[in-house]
Formats: C-alpha cells, sequence, structure tokens
C-alpha cells in the first residue's frame, strides 16, 4: 500500500476563473459582459494564472516532507544510473609506437538544434599498441604443429589447414606482443583454393589467447571470403588477451579456427592457401559511460561545529562506478573522509561523511544530547575555517544515455592520430533517477523485509533494487534443491 499523497488546493486554472466569474455575478451584477475580450475577464484570468502558479508550489510541499520522512526511515531515492558501451577508436594510419588514451576522454552524439549532445567518457586507459606478423603456425586437429614463417617468406603457398579440412584445424598467428582491447587488421593474398565454401558464411572462427584457453574473437569486415581470395580481416581482439609460448615462440597469439559445419552450411573440400601475410592495429576499443568527472570541486569552509552539510551545484551524484572521493584541508594536507551509509558504528574520531547523491548534499556527524547533557560525536567535526572539498565525483547518467548504434561519432577530446570513433552496439544501462512517487510505494515493502528475504516476494523486492534497471523479476522454488529458490530477471531492454 502506498503513501497517501494529498493535495492542500487541488483547484486549477479554469476553476479559479470560473470561481472569479461567479463571484462577480453576485457582488457586481451591473457587469454583464464575461466574454474573454473584456478587460475585467482579462484581469481575472492574469490572477488566476498566478494564484494556479501558487498553489502547484503549495501542493509540491508534501513531496519535500516524504523525502524527508523516507530519510529518518533510511530510505532514499536512487540516484540515476549511467549508459555505457564499447567505442572504438580508429587509428588515421598505423602507428610504430604505442597510441594512449587516457581515462576520461570524451567522445559525444552529434548535436543539433532539437537536442544537446550526449556527453560519453572512457572508463580506464587505453593503450592502441602496434603489431606485426612474427609467426605463422598451422596446427591440424591431430595435434602437429609447424612453424611456416620460413615458407611463407620465401614467397611458397602455404595451406592453412590439412589437405582435407577438418574441424579444428587452426592458422596461428603470432604477434611481437600481446595486443589486448586493440582491433586489428589480417591482410592475406589466398588462393581460390579452399574449394566448397560459402564466402559469406565459412566454418572459421577468430580466437585470442587469454592465459586460459582461446576466446572468441568478434570480427568485423572480411573480404578474403573465406582465406579463398586477397584481403583483410578486422578483428576486435579482446581485454584478456596476453602473451604465452606455443610452438617454442613467446608471442600474442591469434588463430583462425575451422568449426563444425551448420545444418546447410558448405564445408571445405580442399584447403585454402595464403602466399603472403601481414598484421597490423587499426584502432582500440574501450568502454565509454555517460558521465562526466568533475575535480577539485569545491563544498565550502567549515564551521566546526557538528552536523553540518554542503550541496554541490552540479548534481547528481553517480555511485555506480568509482565512489566520489571528499576532503578536508589540515596541516598535513588534505584528509580523505570516507563515505559511510549512516554514523551508527563511527566513533568520536572517525573521519565520515553521508551523501544524497540525489541532491549531491554531503552532511558531517552530527553530535547527540545524551541524558545527562553531554553531547555524543558521531564522528570527527573538520575543524574551523577548514575548506572542503570534492577531489573527484561522476555526474550524469539517465535514459538519455541509451542511444543507438553508431550515435557516438565525435572525438570531443583531442587525441593524436585518432581519426574517428564509433559504437557498433547501443548504449544500455541508463536509468532516471527514482521519484518521489516511486518511493512512496517502496516504502512500505523497504519498512516489511528489513534487507532480509523471507517469502519469493522479498527476493523479488531485493533484487529490483539491486538493478532498478530489470523489467520483471520473479522468484520461484528451485526443482533441484529444497529450500532453494531462483530469481529469474529480465533486463529492460529485452522486456
Amino acid at each position: 500500500m502506498a503513501l497517501p499523497s494529498p493535495n492542500l488546493d487541488d483547484r486549477r486554472f479554469q476553476q479559479l476563473v470560473d470561481e472569479a466569474k461567479r463571484y462577480v455575478r453576485r457582488r457586481a451584477p451591473e457587469w454583464t459582459d464575461h466574454n474573454v475580450s473584456d478587460p475585467g475577464v482579462t484581469l481575472i484570468e492574469t490572477f488566476a494564472y498566478l494564484v494556479d502558479q501558487l498553489l502547484y508550489r503549495l501542493n509540491r510541499v508534501p513531496d519535500k516532507n516524504y523525502t524527508a520522512f523516507l530519510d529518518l526511515l533510511g530510505i532514499r531515492l536512487f540516484p540515476p544510473a549511467a549508459a555505457s558501451a564499447d567505442v572504438d577508436f580508429w587509428l588515421s594510419a598505423p602507428q610504430p609506437d604505442t597510441v594512449t588514451l587516457a581515462p576520461g576522454t570524451e567522445v559525444t552524439t552529434v548535436g543539433g538544434d532539437a537536442e544537446e549532445a550526449v556527453v560519453f567518457a572512457t572508463t580506464g586507459e587505453l593503450r592502441i599498441v602496434p603489431s606485426e606478423l612474427m609467426r605463422l603456425v598451422t596446427a591440424f586437429r591431430t595435434g602437429e604443429q609447424t612453424d611456416r614463417t620460413g615458407e611463407l617468406a620465401e614467397g611458397g603457398d602455404v595451406p592453412a589447414f590439412q589437405a582435407a579440412p577438418q574441424p579444428g584445424d587452426a592458422l596461428l598467428f603470432g604477434l611481437p606482443t600481446a595486443v589486448p582491447r586493440c582491433v586489428v587488421a589480417v591482410r592475406l593474398d589466398s588462393r581460390v583454393e579452399g574449394i566448397g565454401v560459402d564466402p559469406r558464411q565459412p566454418p572459421l572462427v577468430w580466437e585470442a589467447w587469454d592465459g586460459g584457453g582461446w576466446q572468441r574473437c568478434e570480427s568485423g569486415e572480411d573480404s578474403t571470403g573465406g582465406l579463398n581470395r586477397p584481403g583483410e580481416i578486422v578483428l576486435y581482439v579482446p581485454a584478456g588477451h596476453t602473451a604465452s609460448v606455443i610452438g617454442g615462440t613467446r608471442a600474442g597469439w591469434l588463430r583462425c579456427r575451422v568449426t563444425e559445419a551448420q545444418p546447410g552450411q558448405p564445408f571445405y573440400s580442399e584447403s585454402p592457401t595464403v602466399r603472403e601475410a601481414a598484421v597490423f592495429t587499426v584502432g582500440g576499443t574501450m568502454t565509454v559511460e555517460h558521465a562526466e568527472t568533475e575535480s577539485d570541486v569545491p563544498l565550502g569552509v567549515s564551521e566546526g561545529v557538528a552536523g553540518q552539510t554542503f550541496r554541490l551545484a552540479r548534481p547528481p551524484v553517480l555511485l555506480d562506478g568509482e565512489p566520489p572521493v571528499v576532503e578536508v584541508s589540515s596541516a598535513d594536507g588534505w584528509q580523505r573522509w570516507d563515505l559511510v551509509e549512516h554514523f551508527g558504528r563511527s566513533g568520536p574520531a572517525d573521519r565520515h561523511v553521508r551523501i544524497d547523491a540525489t541532491t549531491g548534499e554531503f552532511t558531517f556527524p552530527p553530535a547527540l544530547r545524551e541524558p545527562d547533557g553531554t553531547l555524543r560525536l558521531c564522528g570527527a567535526v573538520p575543524a574551523k575555517g577548514a575548506r572542503i572539498r570534492v577531489a573527484r565525483y561522476r555526474t550524469g547518467g539517465g535514459p538519455a544515455g541509451n542511444v543507438a548504434r553508431g550515435a557516438i561519432s565525435v572525438l570531443r577530446s583531442s587525441v593524436p592520430y585518432i581519426a574517428r570513433v564509433d559504437n557498433r552496439e547501443e548504449a544500455s544501462g541508463g536509468v532516471a533517477g527514482e521519484t518521489v512517487e516511486n518511493a512512496k510505494l517502496r516504502a512500505p515493502q523497504a519498512l516489511r523485509i528489513q534487507e532480509r528475504a523471507v517469502t519469493a516476494e522479498d527476493y523479488e523486492i531485493i533484487a529490483g533494487q539491486a538493478a532498478p534497471s530489470l523489467r520483471r523479476v520473479r522468484c520461484m522454488p528451485a526443482a533441484d534443491e529444497a529450500g532453494a529458490v531462483r530469481v529469474l530477471v529480465v533486463p529492460d531492454a529485452v522486456a
């Protein structure tokens, strides 16, 4: 059951106008022209408009009271969540040295008159490492491995697989070092000898070694037609790619492996051959999020008393990643204060602070009066005159970041040798901040379950709170184990 939502005054503009006209008929019967063209009616409508605005603001007072009441119960509005996507950064040309993109590199959508550009920032450092072909090895399903680098250098035709290819045969490419998160182009001069396959759907998969096994690489454009003609294959190397020793050579290994043919898919009757091969890095991939990082934001100056509050000029604060860093100046420099959910376990010397992520308000520990009149500090108090700042926090988020595939196409930060950017998949995960109306519905549930799950509904409520972007949550008994349950979730993008 939701908390009731009263209106202190539910009259609207037209009702105010009609009420004023009825009053005019009683108090001034000689005023007979009540059409909108009458100057007196114009004044009535003007004052009705002003009163309507006052009533709107008056009816917002209960929302503030609800928010304060929920805060007393330990229930705060959920802040927005930031959308994220993988963005490819394409080099203007292969570079001999590593190109580094710092965390926080900004990219945007294309803005216009109707809407502003949506800003995204990289979540980590991206190193676009140069690469080249160092070793070419054939590995057959039988376990036989042969180094073909010398044959390739002499200009001979190197068979990629066995004479009659079998699922599991592979052609391995050794690079001088691992290229995690890089976009690599494999250029091959192949001959039309891999008879039998459909060049649009060859039974091949590209993989990268991650130290524990082969991890599949997403592939882009493939103009080789299943290694049957000269062309290039663009590979998106996963983040776990690492160097290892294969065939006595330590390298960053990629491979092209023959897979089982799917129903209706043609298979190789003969092995394709490779006469020339080259590998080079053309870009890199990094996760971006719809958030901006603010640094060294001043909050104010401490008055040296308990229970001080300070508010950011640019809320909300995103908490779904790195938490904000609060610092207070001292004789020894800037001291970091830790974020806590409450001050119930804080001692008098603990440098703790609370945050309301939705409003951007930071609250320092209060002092509680004991029965004997003494004050008990619930945490340390910043010294009088000490400067308070947020060294780093993230703001943004919301559904505006859920942009379509290919929408992120502008490099906002200046990065040498980067020609263009794009996102292969749509951005997802952006959720608006919680409304007071939703908090009213959530409050009775939160008070009932008290962070524990007893009934199936309790599991569903807790799962929904942990991931606000979920569309549906269902809890069902586990058929194979007594006393266990299964929680089924459906993301918002799927429902």
